[in-house]
């Protein structure tokens, strides 16, 4: 009997020590993944698909793919599941790219404002910057147009927006080819304003122009609202909200 608990307990220290060296390998391996995550965080992401990467490990989800642009009206958007990106932000810092987390994430308005102040501090690297075009003046012919526009702008904001929105430029675009309207958010020292095409005026008629008015109405709420410009759930939303669809009907051939 005595030689039976010898042995029971010889195959018991030796099942002890085999799960403390598991468990020490757990450890081990727990500690390396933590060292190598801080390695790669250490290391600026060199692609979309890395800086991705880098953001879904800072908490970013519900995000399929990431084009980087040299947007510099729009430096970061989400539409569809796919998130448009300035290629600046590929050497930001982290707390750049948790900022970019935070403005795509956050349920309050408050840390997506401070989220967005981080973002537009940062600055673009002069090597990628391209000679700004100046500014389009409205062309003395549009000026009564434009009045025209500005006051349906305050008269939606009233009674669609429960005059939510802030007063901001109205003008008619005479560059535009592409595009029905845009709505350009405040910075690098120029106020927010919004765009509507000539063309689409002149092609579709003043009807559809106030309808495309509208939606960069949503975009700006989007803007104010510290929600990253796209055409997401959010806006859908919204533009059904104030009575239009979530997508502009037309484009300007």
């Amino acid at each position: 009997m005595e030689r039976d608990d010898r042995g029971l307990r010889a195959g018991g220290d030796v099942v002890l020590r085999s799960l403390i060296n598991r468990l020490r390998g757990v450890r081990t391996a727990r500690a390396r993944d933590a060292q190598q995550l801080a390695l790669d965080l250490t290391a600026p992401p060199h692609t979309a698909a890395e800086l991705l990467a880098r953001l879904q490990t800072l908490g970013l989800r519900n995000v399929r793919t990431a084009v980087l642009t040299r947007n510099r009206s729009v430096m970061v958007s989400l539409v569809d599941g796919t998130l448009r990106v300035h290629r600046a932000y590929l050497a930001a810092p982290e707390r750049v790219h948790r900022a970019i987390v935070r403005f795509l994430m956050s349920a309050r308005r408050a840390d997506r404002l401070a989220a967005r102040r981080v973002l537009l501090a940062f600055p673009v690297d002069d090597g990628d910057r391209r000679a700004p075009r100046a500014p389009e003046r409205t062309h003395p012919d549009d000026e009564r147009m434009v009045a025209t526009l500005a006051e349906w702008h305050a008269r939606y904001n009233a009674e669609r927006f429960h005059g939510a929105l802030q007063r901001v430029t109205v003008r008619i675009s005479r560059r535009m080819r592409a595009r029905l309207g845009h709505y350009a958010p405040a910075q690098q020292g120029r106020a927010a304003e919004i765009a509507l095409s000539r063309r689409h005026l002149r092609r579709h008629g003043f009807a559809e122009a106030l309808e495309t008015l509208l939606h960069e109405m949503v975009h700006q709420w989007q803007d104010e609202q510290g929600h990253p410009l796209g055409h997401d759930r959010r806006f859908r939303e919204k533009a059904r909200d104030v009575g239009i669809g979530g997508r502009a009907r037309r484009v300007v051939d």
